[in-house]
């Protein structure tokens, strides 16, 4: 019975001066020589990225994170990838089941699987996609107006291609209105306003983000604010992208965002008296009871499980 053993993924271990790997010459690497021109016995051979059959969780063996690597247990845990984010990275939630129900059966048969929900922390330069352009130019654009890049950005995150620049609330306009107006930035369109609700992140529980696009330079960024659930009051950017009024007026509806500034905040899709904000995590599933016949069928939330 033989073995294949194929190359280390994601390294250039298996390949010779002349760029060809050991399986494009059809064989494989001889074993590094000892200094007196011996084959190296395996404990005296150089540290380096292992095959898949070598790798103890192939066997099905659990290995503990102080003997992964940062990179791998991002790539497992849905963490960033870079040690800097990594180390920075905050957990704000675990999702329990396929869809996260608490106090009632799971039926979908992951009622097992556990994943925790982390947000990235702020990335080290080089970001790449003229990110690193956008940023310089913005802060030098706040600085002629008298603000301070550090005390207007908090945190800027680079992840998956996208560039996120995570802004104080009492600086936001300020932010935008040079991400529209400077010529070399020309961030001229806010497509889209939407709220997000984490509970689990004590003291900035509610995000709202924002999401610009450049037409002239072809480019997207996203602005981020947090604030506290006790405090939920973002100043409105309608006098600078209009498009953004029934976005905020949605996102008040849905999460409880307060916009100040808005000319007209009022819900858009709930009744005027509906009480709570439907997209918050904190929301009941609730449900309506139904009689049928004299029968009364329980909420979504009372029938998930079976006996």
């Amino acid at each position: 019975m033989t073995e294949d053993v194929s190359p280390a993924r994601g390294s250039d271990a298996g390949r010779n001066p002349d760029g060809d790997s050991a399986s494009e010459r059809g064989g494989r690497d001889p074993a590094p020589e000892a200094p007196g021109g011996e084959p190296a016995s395996p404990a005296e051979q150089p540290d380096g990225p292992q095959s898949d059959v070598a790798r103890p969780e192939s066997a099905g063996v659990a290995v503990p994170d102080a003997e992964r690597g940062s990179s791998e247990i991002a790539a497992n845990d849905g963490l960033p990838n870079s040690p800097e984010a990594l180390r920075d990275a905050r957990p704000v939630a675990e999702r329990f089941g396929l869809f996260g129900p608490r106090g009632t059966g799971d039926t979908s048969g992951y009622g097992g699987l556990v994943r925790r929900v982390t947000l990235p922390g702020s990335t080290p330069r080089p970001w790449g996609g003229g990110y690193d352009e956008v940023a310089d130019r913005l802060a030098a654009v706040l600085t002629r107006s008298g603000e301070d890049f550090g005390a207007s950005v908090e945190a800027v995150v680079a992840e998956r291609g996208e560039l996120t620049l995570h802004v104080h609330r009492e600086h936001l306009l300020a932010v935008v209105r040079a991400l529209r107006d400077d010529e070399a930035l020309r961030f001229e369109l806010c497509s889209s306003v939407s709220g997000v609700h984490f509970p689990g992140d004590v003291g900035r529980e509610l995000h709202t983000a924002y999401h610009l696009l450049s037409i002239t330079h072809n480019r997207r960024i996203r602005v981020e604010v947090s604030v506290p659930d006790a405090d939920p009051h973002v100043p409105s950017v309608v006098s600078v992208y209009p498009t953004a009024d029934w976005h905020e007026r949605e996102t008040y509806d849905f999460f409880g965002l307060v916009f100040d500034g808005h000319p007209a905040l009022t819900r858009i899709e709930m009744p005027d008296d509906w009480p709570g904000h439907p997209q918050r995590k904190d929301y009941p599933l609730g449900g309506i009871p139904v009689e049928y016949k004299g029968a009364t069928i329980p909420p979504p939330s009372e029938r998930r499980g079976y006996s």
